[in-house]
Order: C-alpha cells, then sequence, then structure tokens
C-alpha cells in the first residue's frame, strides 16, 4: 500500500506539475483530517510521511500556553507547568507530540481524501500560476471581464484572475462581461481562495503606471513621477521632473499635440491630468501644485508642516477648485497641509500671531511693548531664541547693548524654567493611563501630555471624547496623528 502510495503521489505530480512536497503535503493533510474525525474533538493531529518509503507517523500534539491565560481549547492545549512535568526546557508556544495509531490508508474516506488532495493541488497550481504570473514585474494587470462576484469584477488574464471592487473602480464606470479592462496590481490577498491578484482603477499608482507606458522617457530614467494625487474620473495631479537638463518634463508627458496626455485620459474616463513641475523647494513646489492659481505669497510652519498660501481674490475660487478639490488634491500631491487664504485673512492671522508674541515677550521678559516689537521685527518668535541664539545675532540689534542682550538673555533663561517646571507640575495632574497611552510605536511626549493637561484633558476618558477637529485645535496636532490618537484611547472601550 505505501508502494501504491507513492506511484499515486509521482503521477499526481506529473500531471499537475507540481513538487512531489506538494502532494506529499496534500496526503498529509488528508490522513490528519481522516485521524482527526476518529477522535473527534478539536484534537491537534500532524502527520509525517516519509519521501523514499511511505511509510507514515501520527502524532497528537498539545500547544503550549502561559499558565496565566487558562486552557481555551483543552482538547489542543496545555499549560505551561504541566508541559514542564514532561519537558524541562519547554517554553510557552512549543508543542508538546505524542505519537498515537495512524489511521490504515484503506479506512480513510476515499471521497473526504481526494477532496483535500485536489484542493491542495490546486491551491498549489494556482501558487505556481500567480508566481510565474508575478515573476514578470508587470503593474498593470490586462485582462477580460469574467464575471460579477458581490458587486466585485473577476477579471481573467490567461489562467491568472484578479478582483477588481466596486470601491477601486472610477465612479460611474460600467465594465460588462467580456470587456477589455486594464488595472493596477494594488496587492496580494495570500487569505483569498478565489482570485488573489486585488486590483485598482483609482488607485494612484495606476496613472503612474499608465504614463510609464506612454512615456518612454520615465523607463530610461530621463525622467521621474514623483507623486500623483487623484479624484478618480474627475481631475489629477502628477509631479514630474527631470534627470536630464535636456528634457522638458512636463511638455515630455503632454506629448506631441497632447498625445500622450490624451491616452492615459482617455483610459481613466476624461480624467484632467494637471501636469506639476516637482522641486526639492517646498513652497516653490506648492505654488505649482496649486496651478492654475496664481499665488502671492507663502509662508512656511516647518513645525505643523503646513503653508499659509495666499491669493487674490480673483483667484481665490481658482486656488479652493470646486468643492475644494484642487486645493485638496495640491495638499495631496506635496504632503503639505495647505491653507487658502486672502491678503486681508493673512495680514489678520499674522497680527494676531504678533499679538501673541508680544504677550509672551512683554509677560515673560518684562520688557515694554516696544521692546518686544523691536524682537519681533527682527524675527525672535520665541523665548528659545531669545536665550540661545548666538550672542552677536542680538547684539547687532540697535540699541541693544551688552548689558540689554545679557539681561534679556538671563530673563528668556530665567522664564523658559519656569514654565518647564510649570510643565512638569501639569504632567503629573494626568492620570498614569493616559501618560502611558502609546500610538503609532511611540508614546505621548511631555509637550503633548503639557498641551492636553492645559486643555482640560487628564483621563485616556477625556482624550476619547475630544472630536477630531478639537484635538487639532488644542494640540496642533495633524489630521492623521488626531485621529489615530483618539482611536486609541478609545480601544479600551471596544474591548470592554
Amino acid at each position: 500500500m505505501n508502494r501504491e502510495m507513492l506511484m499515486l503521489v509521482d503521477a499526481i505530480s506529473r500531471e499537475k506539475s507540481v513538487e512531489r512536497d506538494v502532494v506529499f503535503g496534500a496526503v498529509e493533510a488528508a490522513l490528519a483530517q481522516a485521524t482527526k474525525k476518529l477522535h473527534g474533538g478539536e484534537v491537534d493531529i500532524r502527520v509525517t510521511v516519509d519521501r523514499e518509503t511511505g511509510e507514515y507517523e501520527t502524532f497528537r500534539r498539545w500547544h503550549v500556553v502561559p499558565d496565566e491565560a487558562g486552557l481555551q481549547i483543552p482538547d489542543a492545549e496545555i499549560l505551561l507547568f504541566e508541559a514542564k512535568e514532561q519537558i524541562d526546557d519547554i517554553e510557552v508556544d512549543d508543542h508538546i507530540e505524542e505519537a498515537i495509531d495512524s489511521v490504515p490508508i484503506g479506512r480513510i474516506g476515499a471521497q473526504a481524501a481526494k477532496q483535500v488532495i485536489l484542493q491542495k493541488i490546486r491551491d498549489a497550481e494556482r501558487e505556481q500560476l500567480l508566481n510565474d504570473f508575478l515573476s514578470r514585474g508587470e503593474r498593470i494587470f490586462v485582462g477580460t471581464v469574467k464575471r460579477l462576484d458581490k458587486g466585485d469584477i473577476i477579471v481573467e488574464s490567461g489562467r491568472v484572475e484578479g478582483r477588481l471592487k466596486r470601491s477601486e473602480m472610477i465612479p460611474k464606470e460600467n465594465l460588462r462581461s467580456g470587456d477589455r479592462v486594464r488595472a493596477f496590481m494594488a496587492g496580494i490577498d495570500t487569505l483569498a481562495r478565489g482570485p488573489q491578484i486585488m486590483l485598482s482603477r483609482s488607485a494612484p499608482g495606476f496613472m503612474v503606471e499608465l504614463f510609464a507606458q506612454e512615456v518612454p522617457e520615465i523607463e530610461q530614467g530621463l525622467l521621474e513621477i514623483k507623486s500623483c494625487a487623484r479624484d478618480p474620473g474627475s481631475r489629477a495631479k502628477i509631479a514630474v521632473v527631470s534627470h536630464d537638463k535636456r528634457v522638458d518634463p512636463i511638455g515630455t508627458c503632454v506629448g506631441v499635440r497632447g498625445s500622450r496626455v490624451t491616452a492615459v485620459t482617455n483610459e481613466l474616463a476624461g480624467e484632467r491630468v494637471d501636469i506639476v513641475l516637482w522641486s526639492e523647494d517646498p513652497a516653490q513646489f506648492v505654488i505649482g501644485a496649486l496651478a492654475p492659481a496664481n499665488v502671492q505669497s507663502i509662508v512656511v510652519d516647518e513645525e505643523k508642516h503646513a503653508m499659509d498660501v495666499v491669493v487674490d481674490e480673483e483667484n481665490l475660487a481658482i486656488a479652493i477648485g470646486r468643492g475644494g478639490q484642487n486645493v485638496r488634491l495640491a495638499s495631496e500631491l506635496t504632503g503639505w497641509r495647505i491653507n487658502i487664504m486672502t491678503a486681508e485673512e493673512s495680514a489678520a492671522k499674522q497680527a494676531e500671531e504678533s499679538g501673541s508674541i508680544r504677550k509672551l515677550f512683554v509677560d515673560k521678559l518684562d520688557v515694554d511693548e516696544e521692546v518686544a516689537d523691536i524682537l519681533i521685527a527682527e524675527g525672535f518668535t520665541s523665548l528659545e531664541e531669545v536665550a540661545y541664539v548666538p550672542l552677536q545675532e542680538l547684539l547687532e540689534i540697535e540699541g541693544f547693548d551688552e548689558d540689554t542682550v545679557g539681561e534679556l538673555r538671563t530673563r528668556a533663561k530665567d522664564a523658559l524654567l519656569t514654565m518647564e517646571i510649570a510643565r512638569e507640575e501639569r504632567v503629573e495632574e494626568v492620570s498614569q493611563d493616559l501618560r502611558d497611552l502609546e500610538y503609532d510605536g511611540k508614546g505621548l511626549s511631555p509637550e503633548l501630555i503639557s498641551k492636553l493637561a492645559d486643555g482640560g484633558v487628564h483621563t485616556r476618558d477625556d482624550l476619547a471624547d475630544l472630536a477630531v477637529d478639537e484635538l487639532i485645535e488644542m494640540t496642533g496636532v495633524d489630521d492623521a496623528q488626531a485621529k489615530a490618537l483618539i482611536m486609541k484611547a478609545r480601544e479600551h472601550w471596544f474591548n470592554a
């Protein structure tokens, strides 16, 4: 019987063009499943077949779990202290095995064994097809719409299938069975029993790959698409840079009479594309990204990773775009938060900020408004700058002598020390569960805890009750950080 098993394995391996080990694995799974049915319950069975002789052994296994965790699956788990009675050096997550009688091949339900084996073979075949397909290095999947599956579209390319979810299609796009379709290979779902390649026609990567196909200079390395932002089916922006001074990046992507960009637009249901020149200078990059609006001035806030962009009344609507589309795409393209405002709004904001800085200097340095305004005019915006900038910079200010500068620096350092002590006291007022909160793999900084305390947030539940915009206003974190913080603070609610 063992010889017949080896012959069967060899025959299936040749017929299906899969490795012998894969077929042996299927046989082992079938034997384990049959043995498990005989024992009943949720026992864990492992079968090993000798690849040379066809002899096989069967083992019952117990997973070692911590003593405090208790047994969740009594038939397949054992507590650590009990396991150590059998094996001294065993650890949590190890297994204890016990050899048991093997089920004779002849007693296995033939149909059940056959189904398990064939399913394993189908999985192996599909895995091999998928690996062969992916080895070609292509990023765009070209195939034919085969069928609909729960609202998603199954696209077939040869013997390989991909899944295009409704959410990854271009809005108002209507694909029918038999249609030829191109899509971006967004990922591989290794857990799926059906098509494993996940497709997308709305991802920015799809547009990048389409341009790479239409513009040979990209493949040659003369041009590079740095980033892409899309409002699928409506409008998009791409940022390009040339690595060869002789190549015009925008003109090259547009093509003769717009032929190249038109080919991309036609594939994407008429989606208009703005081609932007990428720049190492973030402000210059943002100015280009907001085209066709003309920008008057930009104020960059490195700490908040944001920019205040000033435009005139005529360009305000253009800069913002319909429904905020233009500024939203520009923000996604550049990675900066962009605040569009008029000259009057900018002046009012600057006046407000100057007022806050003036009050800080007057209160903490104990100077009059005239001295505070001189510091502001020279570009000083914080006590740290007054305390620690090179001495010569302060001495160059007209009307400031050594005694004045020395006194200002001393007062600034004393004020910073007093503020630090007060901040530590506020941190102590915050509950330990909030101080221990971790998100994105890191804990809350003392500065962030202090800002939360200033805002009346002293516990994890206080933070969990906040709205995103409230947290942003209170602490100055960005939208993504605010959402992550609040969801982390609420996590114990859901666990409870």
